[in-house]
């Protein structure tokens, strides 16, 4: 058996914390804003009356409803961001040893 070095990577890999930061917060505030755009011009209760009549949902309730619908659209967008930014020797090969 060689004792061959362990792959060299162009930066460390990051802790655990620091992506899924990196995909929340800039997803959550992106949330927050694109939630208070649309019900400023939209009524959840007018909303709800148009989709589901029968549901006993309160203009918070569709508020909320309406925040973690963006905020998960926003997070895709962000997690979708992050996969095409990795580099790609992490997933190829390492460098070359010098």
């Amino acid at each position: 058996m060689t004792d061959a070095p362990p792959p060299r990577f162009d930066h460390p890999p990051r802790p655990m914390a620091q992506r899924v930061g990196a995909i929340a917060w800039p997803s959550f505030f992106a949330a927050g804003v694109c939630t208070m755009v649309f019900f400023a011009f939209i009524d959840p209760i007018e909303l709800r009356d148009m989709t589901f009549p029968e549901l006993p949902l309160t203009r918070e309730v569709g508020y909320s409803i309406g925040f973690f619908m963006f905020w998960a659209a926003t997070a895709a967008s962000s997690l979708f961001t992050w996969i095409l930014l990795r580099p790609a020797s992490r997933f190829n090969r390492p460098l070359p040893s010098e």
